[in-house]
């Protein structure tokens, strides 16, 4: 094997920008939007000038949701997954509207009699009354009951998430058995990704690569740095498994441990809402999670004999269509930074073709992206999730005009911890993934300033949603994952006191047993109400 380039370090975290909002545009993406006819190294957006900008916004204006679909877009799924986006988002959408009316209702002799009735039409659930009850003494408590209620729409997120199933994709599924099949028959017996923690690429998985969430491990860091020790840790079992339990097949197959890195950018303000822990940086977004996936791959070929390795696989996601590159790698495990295949450029490429020779035509374009000759099961796994995001850059064109208006953060909550399986929606969470908050602290602080902007500058609290899954297969097991909770709860109660002071960040406590199909589980928050006593 040739040997590798290191690519330079990569920044600390910063903070992004504020929230931004474009003008809604109403249209697609053109054809040469990032690059040459098969989309690699072509020309750099951020080159571009704001009349460039404004052009390509028309240009979305002209190819919106009247366009045809692409001969390979799942229509019906895409409609399934728009149903489940509105309706979980709007749980939370719907939240200030109603606070706003409560707020001018709070002097009304009948005031709780008339807010439970507006709570549960418009929310689905009732307040808690001990703050409904004290709004005549002082102004009613919307800090608090914001964050109640935002906590209330993660519990029934969840509750729906894990009771219905709306992705389809949950463990022994038809469509997670039929990709753990493909994946098996492509050469990986596992498929690890780590996309970055931003929100807008929580619903990278269920969406822009339409993967059944059970085939897939995941662990969302800032800037997609993941942690190396963790990640082998995790590489060990998986063996272990395979080796004891001959799962997901025996250790003699001839298969491989696939790690992939989604990092981020943006097409159309590449500037201002690209990755924040990489300054906006494309190219040094890039190279830190391929410095990453090389780390890694190092660590398990020092550490352990017999040839062990594993496959990477680094790709690009574009925050305004969703449209992904991917840096297709060779055989000899080479991957080329700039050189990459676009999959507007593979959806233009192929629009006019019937599906079959469409498909046919994909697995061409992936071979001659390739950075040298490539594996077959390789061009086979990158085909179909080319394939699979034709189907999402047809949904943002059907749904969103071509680009989403929310440019950048516009998440709901931060999820800290270990687990969320059940967060799959952009812009509804932003995770840092951590089992200390001194392991975690920088993915944090990002989370933290992220949310001064969008609900700080508000006067509203930052809602955080600690959770910590368990197994109740390991005696003990729950009882740790609530000390988890609670020490990770004491911890952010430290790192941001005067923000926990203020009322202007709340946390929940929850728990998930891993072993069974079940939802969270609410264990302790920072609300807490009084009750009545004696003398």
């Amino acid at each position: 094997m040739p040997p590798r380039r290191r690519p330079p370090a990569s920044p600390r975290p910063q903070a992004p920008t504020a929230p931004r909002r474009r003008p809604a545009p109403s249209g697609a993406l053109p054809s040469s939007a990032l690059g040459a006819p098969l989309g690699w190294a072509g020309v750099n957006p951020s080159q571009e000038t704001g009349l460039s900008l404004n052009a390509r916004l028309a240009d979305r204006g002209r190819r919106g949701a009247s366009a045809p679909l692409h001969p390979l877009t799942d229509a019906a799924a895409n409609a399934c997954l728009l149903n489940y986006d509105q309706r979980t988002k709007a749980s939370f959408d719907r939240i200030v509207p109603v606070l706003k009316r409560l707020s001018a209702l709070q002097h009304e002799p009948d005031f709780v009699a008339q807010a439970q009735a507006l709570a549960q039409a418009e929310l689905g659930y009732a307040l808690p009354l001990p703050i409904l009850e004290s709004a005549w003494v002082t102004q009613l408590d919307m800090r608090t009951l914001f964050a109640w209620c935002v906590f209330e729409a993660y519990g029934q997120a969840s509750q729906s998430f894990f009771g219905s199933d709306p992705l389809g994709g949950h463990q022994g599924s038809q469509a997670a058995e039929g990709f753990n099949t493909f994946l098996l028959e492509c050469g990986f017996h596992l498929l690890d990704v780590t996309p970055c923690a931003d929100g807008r690429l929580a619903h990278a998985i269920a969406y822009a690569l339409r993967i059944p969430y059970s085939s897939v491990r995941r662990r969302p860091h800032a800037g997609a740095m993941f942690d190396i020790q963790n990640t082998v840790n995790r590489w060990v079992k998986t063996e272990h498994g395979r080796y004891r339990e001959s799962k997901p097949n025996p250790a003699q197959a001839d298969t491989r441990y696939l790690k992939v890195v989604v990092y981020h950018f943006s097409s159309l303000d590449p500037n201002h809402e690209g990755c924040a822990a990489h300054a906006s940086d494309d190219a040094a977004a890039a190279a830190g999670g391929m410095g990453c996936l090389q780390d890694f791959r190092s660590a398990i070929e020092n550490s352990f004999c017999c040839g062990a390795s594993v496959d990477l696989l680094l790709i690009g996601l574009d925050t305004d269509t969703d449209a992904i590159r991917v840096h297709v790698p060779g055989l000899d495990g080479s991957t080329n930074l700039d050189r990459w295949l676009d999959a507007q450029a593979a959806y233009d490429a192929t629009l006019q073709l019937p599906a079959a020779q469409g498909r046919t035509h994909l697995l061409e374009l992936v071979e001659q992206a390739a950075a040298s000759s490539p594996d077959p099961g390789m061009v086979k796994l990158v085909a179909r999730l080319l394939e699979h995001n034709i189907s999402q850059i047809d949904y943002v064109r059907q749904f969103h005009g071509g680009a989403y208006a929310d440019a950048g953060h516009a998440e709901r909550f931060i999820g800290v911890g270990i687990g969320f399986k059940e967060i799959h929606l952009r812009n509804l969470t932003y995770f840092a993934y951590l089992d200390t908050l001194e392991e975690g602290a920088a993915d944090l602080d990002v989370g933290v300033k992220i949310f001064k902007g969008l609900n700080g500058s508000r006067g509203l609290p930052i809602p955080v949603v600690v959770r910590f899954d368990y197994r109740s297969s390991v005696p003990g097991a729950r009882e740790r994952a609530i000390h988890r909770c609670e020490r990770l709860q004491q911890a952010i109660g430290v790192r941001y006191a005067d923000l926990c002071r203020d009322g202007l960040l709340h946390t929940l406590l929850t728990i998930r047993d891993h072993d069974r199909d079940s939802p969270t589980e609410a264990v302790g928050s920072s609300i807490t109400f009084a009750t009545g006593g004696g003398h």
